[in-house]
């Protein structure tokens, strides 16, 4: 599946350069290079004799990075489909034993936004699908259509931080009997039925939008990566190092903030950003998709 380029811009671009410092002759890696809009930023400045190692689970925006980047000869682009949370294994195929920064941007591109069959967006009907990896088994709909009332109602609170999750665990629960929801306009509309009696409370964002995010958390499980990415990542960061983590939601902004707190007591981490770092105006105006999103960045310090 081919996506397109030309649309897509990577948030904080500046920023996420100012706190990587990169330098000639260093190793990155980029644990979601999606379609290689930080890459093609930060990747000329580890020229010459650099490194630049990619990694996606999503073959299709793989392939959008690999066109983005095809005329780069130095430093070294190493792009690969990869789970980022199991790095370890790649750099010890790659024979690299300590990188000088680590990059992830969490967000979800827009390009897997505008497709359809991704089944990310209930702006556009399409299967309840929402796998970054298509290799991989279970979809949202799986999920939506096996998993008990009470087992949706904790998902789409734990992981969506929705208010109303047992009312729209119910309800999704009353229409599956009839027949399976397989589309995210099913989805969506079963969101919007619960809602539909609120119009009196201002509601800021779409009703669907918080199991929509639930359920794509759980279906890549995108917490428990981040996780188990944080946790392996210093001792393979060079004393030095940066790590950079853009998130767009208080759940992956909360993993990284705790994360980097308990390294600084231990004397492990200097942290850069004594808050999260946002947008600028210009940005936010210019990109919708850059205005949730927080960065943070720390160096390696033992």
């Amino acid at each position: 599946m081919d996506v397109e380029l030309s649309g897509h811009e990577p948030v904080l671009v500046s920023r996420v350069t100012e706190y990587l410092a990169p330098a000639a002759g260093q190793i990155v890696l980029d644990g979601t290079v999606g379609l290689g809009g930080h890459a093609a930023a930060i990747a000329p400045r580890l020229a010459p004799g650099g490194l630049y190692v990619g990694l996606d689970v999503d073959g299709a925006m793989l392939d959008g990075a690999r066109r983005r980047l095809a005329g780069m000869s130095d430093p070294v682009i190493h792009l690969e489909q990869w789970n980022y949370a199991e790095f370890p294994a790649l750099l010890e195929r790659l024979g690299i034993g300590q990188v000088d920064a680590m990059l992830l941007d969490l967000g979800v591109n827009s390009a897997q936004l505008a497709k359809a069959e991704r089944g990310f967006s209930f702006d556009v009907d399409g299967p309840l699908d929402m796998r970054f990896d298509q290799r991989q088994k279970t979809t949202a709909a799986d999920l939506v259509n096996s998993l008990s009332e009470r087992e949706l109602s904790d998902l789409f609170y734990d992981f969506g931080q929705e208010t109303l999750s047992r009312k729209i665990a119910k309800r999704i629960c009353e229409l599956r009997r009839e027949s399976r929801l397989t589309t995210t306009r099913l989805l969506a509309l079963a969101a919007e039925g619960v809602y539909g009696g609120m119009e009196k409370h201002a509601v800021r964002v779409h009703a669907a939008t918080r199991i929509f995010q639930a359920l794509r958390i759980a279906v890549n499980c995108e917490l428990d990566n981040l996780r188990a990415f944080l946790e392996r990542a210093l001792p393979f960061l060079r004393p030095g190092g940066r790590l950079v983590v853009i998130s767009f939601h208080s759940l992956e902004d909360g993993i990284v903030k705790h994360f980097l707190l308990e390294r600084k007591k231990a004397g492990e981490v200097e942290i850069l950003t004594k808050s999260p770092v946002g947008p600028d105006e210009e940005e936010r105006r210019g990109n919708r998709r850059s205005r949730s999103a927080k960065l943070r960045a720390a160096r390696r310090v033992a």
